[in-house]
C-alpha cells in the first residue's frame, strides 16, 4: 500500500498561497508472501518454501511469472556473485484456492523461473518448491541465505517477497576407530584410537553429558585412557570391566569443539573444519 500526497499554490501580485496538503493511499490489488517450511538449512536436508499470491481486486491476473534468485549474493564485491540454493527439479506445485492444479512450468532453475500462474479475482495462487543449500551457502554464526520472490505480468507493478533462514548451529559428531598394530600376538599390548568429529556449529561441553562406549572384544589388561592428551583416571572419568571389556566414559568427560567455517576467495565455497577430540585407549589382548 502506497501514499501519495499533493499541494496546490496560488501566486498572484508577487504572492503565493499555498493550499492545504492532501493524502491518499493506492490500493494494492496483489499481495505476496514467501515463507519457508524451515528456519534453518543444511546441506543434508531439502528445504521447502511457500510463496502466496493473493489478489483483492475483481479481475483476475493471468500468465504470471514467478522468479526466485535463490538466495543470489555478492561474496567478492563488485562483480562475483554465487547462488546458495540449488532448486530440487520436479518439486514445484501449483494451487489455486487451495486446489492443487497441474505442475506449473518451470522455464530455468538458476534463478528459478515459473511461468504461466493466474491468479483468480478474489482469490490467491500458491507455489510450493523445494530447494537445498549448496556449497555457496553461508556457514557461521552470522550467516543466513535470503531469497527473493518477484511476480510479474500485465496490469500491476511488480512485488516482492523475501525469506531468511540462517545454519543449523547443533552439535554434529561423528567418530571414526583405528587399531594399531592390526595383526598382534597373543596377550601382545594394543591401542585403539577414536577421532570424534564435531562439524556442526556449536561446540559440545561437559554439561551435554556425551557418553562414549565400547565393547572391547577380546577384553583388555592393564587399561590405560587418554583423552586429548591428558591421562584418564578409571572411576573418575571412565568405568571398566576386564570382566566383559566393556568401557564407557563417565557423564561430563566427552568435550569437541566447534567446526569453523571459511570461505575460498577465488570461488566462492564453504568448507567446514571440524572440531576434532581423540580418545587414545591401550591395553593387552586377554
Amino acid at each position: 500500500m502506497a501514499t501519495f500526497y499533493n499541494q496546490a499554490t496560488l501566486s498572484y501580485n508577487g504572492n503565493i498561497a499555498s493550499s492545504n496538503i492532501t493524502a491518499g493511499e493506492i490500493l494494492e490489488n496483489l499481495f505476496v508472501t514467501k515463507t519457508p517450511v524451515n528456519s534453518s538449512y543444511s546441506a543434508d536436508r531439502d528445504n521447502s518454501y511457500v510463496i502466496s499470491i493473493v489478489n483483492n481486486s475483481s479481475v483476475s491476473y493471468d500468465n504470471v511469472t514467478i522468479t526466485d534468485d535463490l538466495g543470489e549474493y555478492v561474496f567478492n564485491p563488485p562483480n562475483d556473485t554465487v547462488v546458495p540454493l540449488t532448486y530440487i527439479t520436479g518439486t514445484a506445485r501449483y494451487f489455486v484456492n487451495g486446489i492443487p492444479q497441474a505442475d506449473p512450468v518451470v522455464t530455468s532453475d538458476n534463478p528459478l523461473i515459473i511461468t504461466g500462474i493466474s491468479v483468480p479475482a478474489g482469490g490467491n495462487a500458491v507455489i510450493v518448491y523445494s530447494a537445498r543449500a549448496n556449497s555457496f551457502a553461508p556457514l557461521g554464526e552470522d550467516a543466513s541465505i535470503t531469497n527473493t520472490a518477484t511476480v510479474s505480468g500485465e496490469g500491476f507493478s511488480d512485488i516482492s517477497a523475501t525469506s531468511t533462514t540462517t545454519p543449523e548451529n547443533t552439535a554434529f559428531l561423528s567418530i571414526s576407530k583405528s587399531l594399531s598394530p592390526a595383526a598382534v600376538e597373543e596377550n601382545g599390548r594394543v591401542t585403539y584410537t577414536f577421532t570424534i568429529q564435531n562439524n556442526g556449529g556449536t561446540a559440545v561441553e561437559a554439561s551435554d553429558d556425551v557418553i562414549f562406549r565400547d565393547d572391547f572384544t577380546p577384553p583388555l589388561t592393564d587399561l590405560t585412557a587418554q583423552f586429548n592428551g591428558t591421562l584418564w583416571t578409571e572411576g573418575v572419568n571412565y568405568d571398566y570391566s576386564e570382566a566383559t571389556g566393556v568401557f564407557t566414559s563417565l557423564e561430563g568427560q566427552i568435550i569437541v569443539p566447534a567446526a569453523t567455517y571459511v570461505q575460498d576467495p577465488s570461488t566462492g565455497t564453504w568448507s567446514v573444519q571440524p572440531g576434532i577430540s581423540t580418545l587414545v585407549i591401550t591395553g593387552n589382548i586377554s
